[in-house]
């Protein structure tokens, strides 16, 4: 064994510890006594549910992540993409060609591996919550679905990203650069008209009292919207959320009909008004630009690991290859991906903070938009008391009492101030 496989073995094993430190930590964390503040919307016995919740999914994550360190040391130990490395050879000379055959094998057996994991959750830990509304016809679709989705978009950008790295000479990660910048913006456009499509339906928000007052709201913060609708979440699961889509004026409102169901009209708009905090404060362009500079990094980082003797010999492949290196790369980059995923959650919670504080200023009051966050909870059996190092690493919002309390602040500051 060589220094590169020791180091993969390592980051690998180190990640999984951490994992398993944090979540053994956060089910520590929980406590048996309901937060005062949600006295009004829970019982003790939805609290207890909850946290149950939060145990059954923990334990679950574990023993996924367990299972894929396993099967991911084996197949590397014993030289999997070796032979995967001799299977796409033989179909092709070409390096493109093989590339595409080497990482699809890859990613089709990585989805064998999880399948029954995804079947499980779905199925029965969802289930076991009331959750889960997939049939097995939607849940064979989706798979079906996004397997084409990966070949028709995935594919042509791989194809292209190896092309740049085979030809452009130094250059070849700046090519790759652009071209993956250009096709990501591209597909913020195409997403909503085409992708988005194929999983849910959407459908125009009835004319009514609700659509009025999202309007009248939109046109007195002056923000464009080219049109509101709910989406059929429920197809799926009972959980309740909202998002934007699009960009410019092409900016779209979509609501789960779930959503639709559990809150009052004055706490969707509050809700509405949180999201377009991020817009008007300019969260979405901020953290584009420093996706943008990330890949950049990743992709220079990238062109100095195809020119490094060893990477490929560290997964028993005889033959280098720009494909082989950029999988053994994807293994090395994960610590420095994690330390970017914490600076780029510190950076998402202080802007969820600024939209709550947004949306309370706007509306004139935090009290419905403290409701809804209530209601959310409680439908999404939410974890009220996550363990900070948790939070710290791996949550991009703030805990929902961090966020309640702060919201109260903003009020109390509103009432001195008018």
């Amino acid at each position: 064994m060589n220094f590169w496989l020791y180091t993969v073995l390592l980051i690998i094993c180190t990640s999984y510890l951490l994992e398993l430190a944090v979540s053994v930590l956060n089910v520590k964390a929980l406590s048996p006594d309901l937060p005062k503040d949600f006295a009004d919307t829970l019982n003790q016995q939805e609290y207890l549910t909850s946290q149950e919740y939060t145990k059954a999914t923990t334990y679950f994550d574990l023993t996924e992540s367990s299972y894929t360190v396993v099967i991911t040391v084996l197949f590397i130990v014993f030289e999997g993409f070796r032979y995967l490395d001799i299977l796409a050879r033989r179909f092709t000379d070409n390096e493109i060609l093989a590339g595409l055959i080497f990482t699809g094998s890859f990613m089709f057996l990585s989805f064998l591996s999880r399948l029954p994991f995804s079947i499980y959750f779905t199925f029965f830990l969802e289930e076991r919550f009331g959750f889960n509304k997939t049939t097995g016809k939607t849940f064979i679709l989706d798979i079906l679905k996004s397997a084409l989705l990966i070949i028709l978009i995935g594919g042509p950008l791989l194809a292209l990203i190896l092309w740049f790295f085979i030809h452009a000479g130094s250059y070849g990660w700046l090519f790759c650069w652009l071209g993956v910048v250009a096709f990501a913006i591209l597909l913020q456009y195409l997403a909503p008209i085409i992708i988005l499509p194929l999983f849910n339906r959407y459908t125009p928000l009835p004319e009514g009292h609700l659509r009025e007052i999202i309007f009248d709201y939109a046109q007195k913060e002056s923000f464009v919207i080219q049109d509101i609708f709910t989406m059929d979440g429920s197809k799926r699961s009972g959980k309740l959320n909202a998002f934007f889509i699009g960009f410019g004026k092409f900016k779209k409102i979509v609501f789960f009909d779930t959503l639709l169901e559990k809150l009052e009209e004055s706490e969707i708009l509050a809700v509405l008004a949180h999201e377009m905090g991020h817009y008007k404060l300019h969260h979405i362009p901020k953290m584009v630009l420093a996706s943008i500079l990330q890949t950049g990094i990743m992709f220079y980082l990238l062109s100095i690991f195809l020119n490094t003797q060893g990477i490929t010999d560290a997964f028993g492949i005889e033959q280098p290859s720009v494909y082989a290196s950029i999988v053994a790369f994807g293994f090395l980059y994960s610590p420095i991906n994690l330390l970017v995923s914490v600076l780029f959650h510190a950076i998402s919670r202080k802007h969820e903070f600024e939209a709550d504080k947004f949306a309370t200023v706007t509306t004139g009051s935090s009290d419905m938009l403290i409701s809804s966050l209530k209601k959310l909870s409680k439908a999404n059996l939410a974890n009220l008391t996550p363990h900070p190092l948790k939070v710290f690493i791996y949550y991009s919002h703030p805990p929902l009492l961090s966020r309640i309390q702060q919201l109260r602040r903003h009020n109390s500051f509103l009432q001195q101030t008018s």
